[in-house]
């Protein structure tokens, strides 16, 4: 890979991991467009770091306001935890029983599929896209909420995201702010919240696509070149760490100027592409 295509892809990962978009879709896609292959190891280590970079990104950006409303005091912060906790181990049961009924129906339980075999599905991903789109544009239509977070809302919102974790295209953050909106919550709120989600959650993403990258490339006998991998790695970290910034800017701008809506009419529009790019 080139240093510009390296900049390429971070800056639309680390742009769309944030926006309500779906990253996957959008990486895929420009893999192919540049001919680039999504299984190589190369690309697989890019896409662990690029990941690492856009979590930073979310760390720094929500720091403040994570700092005011999770860490005010200890019952807040005890509070808090029990929300994301109870959200996160939704996330869990529903995530993997799906992905478990995926591969009974899908792959037929053939030792050797794996959930990775179907993000390459442009049908399938095309689909997600426009499922994530009208759920955007659904929630925006609702009116302006200020319900608390509650157990039961976190709930709903974690077994959301579960949804999204078989699927490339269903776009994490926008279906869990859209339903934490939906539910009535304060657009702010939602997002902060669907954030520190996705802090809790993106580190075992990060470990279990280092874990199988590094497997495949012990199995090849190449574990060395995972060392040679690592700078051009960690500058599109950085790029993606840079991008993620601006992504939430103006995520946040959009969401609380109530343009929530402009991107799920997005999504509908990358799914059409998506599927007639095939």
């Amino acid at each position: 890979m080139s240093p510009l295509q390296i900049l390429i892809l971070a800056i639309i990962q680390g742009a769309a991991e944030l926006l309500p978009v779906s990253s996957s879709a959008h990486v895929i896609v420009a893999e192919k467009l540049m001919g680039l292959d999504p299984t190589a190891p190369a690309m697989t280590m890019l896409l662990v770091m690029l990941h690492t970079g856009t979590m930073f990104a979310v760390i720094v950006y929500f720091w403040s306001a994570w700092r005011r409303s999770y860490f005010a005091s200890a019952a807040r912060f005890k509070m808090n935890a029990v929300w994301i906790i109870v959200a996160t181990a939704a996330t869990g049961v529903v995530g993997l029983a799906l992905i478990e009924v995926i591969k009974i129906v899908v792959g037929r339980g053939a030792p050797g599929f794996e959930i990775e075999h179907l993000f390459g599905n442009s049908k399938l991903m095309a689909v997600s896209l426009a499922v994530a789109g009208l759920l955007i544009i659904a929630a925006s239509r609702m009116r302006v909420g200020d319900a608390p977070l509650t157990i039961r809302r976190a709930a709903w919102i974690g077994a959301v995201q579960g949804l999204c974790l078989p699927f490339r295209g269903f776009s994490r953050s926008g279906a869990t702010i859209s339903t934490g909106m939906a539910l009535g919550v304060a657009r702010r709120r939602a997002e902060e919240f669907s954030f520190a989600l996705a802090v809790v959650i993106t580190p075992a993403v990060i470990v279990r696509e280092g874990w199988r990258l590094y497997k495949a490339e012990a199995a090849a006998g190449q574990v060395g070149n995972l060392v040679q991998l690592m700078g051009p790695s960690l500058l599109g970290m950085v790029f993606s760490f840079l991008a993620g910034l601006l992504a939430l800017r103006w995520l946040s701008s959009w969401l609380e100027q109530g343009r929530w809506h402009l991107f799920g009419a997005y999504c509908l529009v990358a799914a059409a592409f998506v599927a007639w790019l095939g």
